[in-house]
């Protein structure tokens, strides 16, 4: 169990990390700020600053922590994952330059279990290397991402699937060399045999992106959108693109889902603690009516809010990693959901709170608070809404109760001293007690 200290020897991994991380990868983000950038192959400029500085986290032996030694990786548990991808949340380039960019780490892992040996070859081998950036084409414009909503669809025609119908918020699919589908292929089937998973080439025939959606902070006249809204026009794919098996869509998508979902929660709080790190920097630094930031009541509030909050958020971080690491597989699972629900609150709180306390910079653009601000947002709906896994947070809960057995509640005083009156009657008896 993690008793709060790090191995010395890792921990002078992270201490590495910390001041690569700072000092390259943050220098990144001020060269090639916008989100899709890291995805973008074609920017030669910042892949001839990239490669090297890859090299150099291969060196140290951080490349692809969360792969095995077979596919390059350390195999890292999700505690030490934990620990490092703290380090990482501090810069969009940084996952990039480590070789744990979303959605390549999910989308590699379900191609080492379910690939072919060609379709590892041809895909994940490069994706593996950094040489190419893939996409999970997953929600739907009329369902997003429940998947009993989801209508496009896979038919067999020979020995090809074809593939038809819209998805959407498609990721990186404008850079993407290959494209994960999940896809109704049983619509009779009950609801999680129903879909199945294909690998899809990005030049087949028929892949239509009708537009690259641009969320807040992206530029629609300067076409910043990365999340496709696309439709698979009888788009053909030979019989073993299918990825499991027909009517396995539901386990493949779980087994990507469940670490991305804690790999969010462990980057953000990396950045949530940057933007901590700044608000208490402008409190010691600015002076209003004659006294300090850091002297008002409020902002202290704000500070030691933030504090708190942030250091529940990442004990239950560490913890659901711990429970990833040592317990049966799904037993984190409740976890991992409240994991989630927190990320999204707590990341949006304290970057609220920063803002305040850096007045009208804190909402310029010479700032990174604003873009993290709006894209703390998009934390509450990233892989499921919040409100999603609070019903699940509920259910995992509940299931370690019971109803009460009787009329009154568990607790009920007078049921209670009614017992505890017939367990010790005869020695309440013997000395008078009434």
């Amino acid at each position: 169990m993690w008793n709060f200290q790090t191995d010395p020897e890792f921990q002078q991994k992270l201490d590495w990390a910390a001041t690569f991380v700072r000092e390259e990868c943050e220098t990144l983000d001020l060269l090639f700020p916008h989100l899709g950038q890291p995805y973008n192959m074609e920017n030669k400029a910042a892949r001839a600053i990239v490669k090297p500085l890859q090299e150099q986290v291969k060196a140290q032996g951080l490349w692809a922590c969360h792969l095995g030694p077979e596919l390059g990786g350390q195999g890292y548990g999700q505690l030490k994952l934990a620990l490092l991808n703290e380090i990482l949340g501090r810069s969009i380039w940084a996952p990039t330059v480590f070789g744990t960019a979303a959605p390549d780490t999910g989308n590699a892992e379900i191609l080492a279990m379910f690939g072919t040996v060609e379709q590892k070859r041809r895909y994940l081998q490069p994706l593996l290397d950094g040489d190419i950036v893939s996409c999970f084409s997953m929600t739907e414009p009329q369902a997003g991402a429940d998947p009993k909503e989801f209508v496009c669809a896979a038919r067999k025609d020979g020995d090809e699937w074809v593939i038809s119908g819209q998805k959407w918020f498609s990721s990186n699919a404008r850079y993407a060399s290959f494209l994960i589908v999940m896809a109704v292929t049983d619509p009779d089937a009950s609801p999680y045999r129903r879909m199945s998973m294909f690998v899809v080439p990005a030049e087949t025939p028929g892949i239509e992106i009708l537009r690259d959606v641009c969320v807040m902070g992206d530029r629609e006249e300067l076409d910043e959108g990365t999340h496709a809204y696309i439709q698979y026009n009888d788009v053909r794919v030979p019989a073993d693109a299918i990825l499991g098996g027909p009517g396995q869509g539901f386990e493949v998508a779980q087994a990507r889902l469940g670490g991305g979902r804690v790999h969010h929660a462990m980057r953000t709080v990396g950045r949530t603690q940057r933007a901590f790190d700044m608000m208490a920097e402008r409190a010691l630094s600015r002076t209003t009516q004659g006294e300090k930031l850091s002297e008002k009541q409020l902002v202290q509030q704000f500070i030691a809010d933030s504090a708190i909050e942030l250091e529940q958020f990442r004990l239950l971080v560490m913890k659901t990693a711990w429970i990833i690491d040592n317990q049966p597989h799904g037993a984190a699972r409740t976890h991992i959901a409240m994991c989630k629900v927190a990320m999204a609150k707590i990341s949006h709180d304290v970057l609220h709170r920063a803002i305040q306390v850096h007045g009208s910079l804190g909402v310029t653009t010479e700032l990174p608070l604003h873009d993290w601000f709006t894209s703390s947002l998009s934390l509450g709906l990233a892989d499921g809404p919040t409100e999603v896994h609070k019903v699940a947070v509920s259910k995992g809960v509940l299931k370690g109760y019971s109803p009460a057995e009787g009329l009154f509640p568990t607790e009920h005083i007078p049921t209670r001293r009614a017992a505890a009156r017939a367990r010790y009657a005869d020695v309440l008896s013997e000395f008078g007690v009434a």
